[in-house]
């Protein structure tokens, strides 16, 4: 499949790198300290959400600006450890083929994360939309049109690459194209107008108008 654009907006975890094992990791820990038990950790979804939404769906309102920074601190201290970051199949190539102006990353992580595990597998986006630059995050559209608009691209010219359902609602409640990545959900759970195992199955070329992407799963 073909696919015509003048932006194509990444989210970074699932979608760009893996970091599930920290993630686990980490947020494993962090419960443990609040004395969160395993079934009110077990009822809340981690992936593709801020972290102060989680911290927020899990203790008191006067905790939670703490218990960010702590979360913060520990995933970012996790980078280096054994499997703290990995590159996932095609991210490299795909993005060596494309103009820095062509693309952003928009994740759900602080800023200080999603630089500290980009910057592990020498990922450096010109343009990136975090946690900090928001006040409502996916499935909320609005990091991807903050992304379009620092881009100075119409939305109906973006692709969004989404591995999290939270984020493809957001691509399309921005009014934008989506692809889903097969690596963190079955393809069952995932709604997009294309359906790839991993950014593998994508390449791109820089045309005139913008960016023409194929698909090949």
């Amino acid at each position: 499949m073909k696919i015509q654009a003048e932006a194509l907006l990444f989210d970074n975890d699932g979608t760009l790198l893996s970091s599930m094992e920290s993630v686990i990791r980490c947020w494993s820990r962090w419960a443990q300290e609040y004395g969160i038990t395993a079934e009110e950790f077990a009822r809340v979804e981690l992936h593709g959400r801020p972290a102060a939404e989680i911290a927020a769906d899990l203790l008191p309102a006067d905790v939670v600006p703490g218990a960010v920074a702590r979360i913060e601190q520990l995933e970012v201290e996790d980078v280096s450890s054994p499997g703290g970051v990995v590159l996932l199949p095609g991210t490299a190539q795909l993005l060596a083929s494309l103009p820095a102006d062509r693309w952003a990353v928009v994740t759900s992580a602080t800023r200080r994360l999603a630089e500290a595990r980009l910057e592990r597998v020498g990922i450096i986006p010109k343009t990136m939309i975090a946690a900090d630059d928001i006040t409502r995050g996916k499935p909320d559209p609005e990091p991807f049109l903050l992304a379009a608009r620092r881009l100075g691209v119409d939305p109906a010219r973006c692709v969004v690459f989404e591995d999290a359902p939270a984020g493809l609602q957001a691509g399309r409640a921005a009014g934008m194209t989506t692809v889903a990545l097969a690596t963190t959900h079955d393809r069952s759970e995932l709604t997009a107008d294309v359906v790839v195992t991993d950014l593998s199955a994508v390449s791109a070329q820089a045309t005139e108008h913008g960016v023409e992407i194929v698909t090949a799963d």
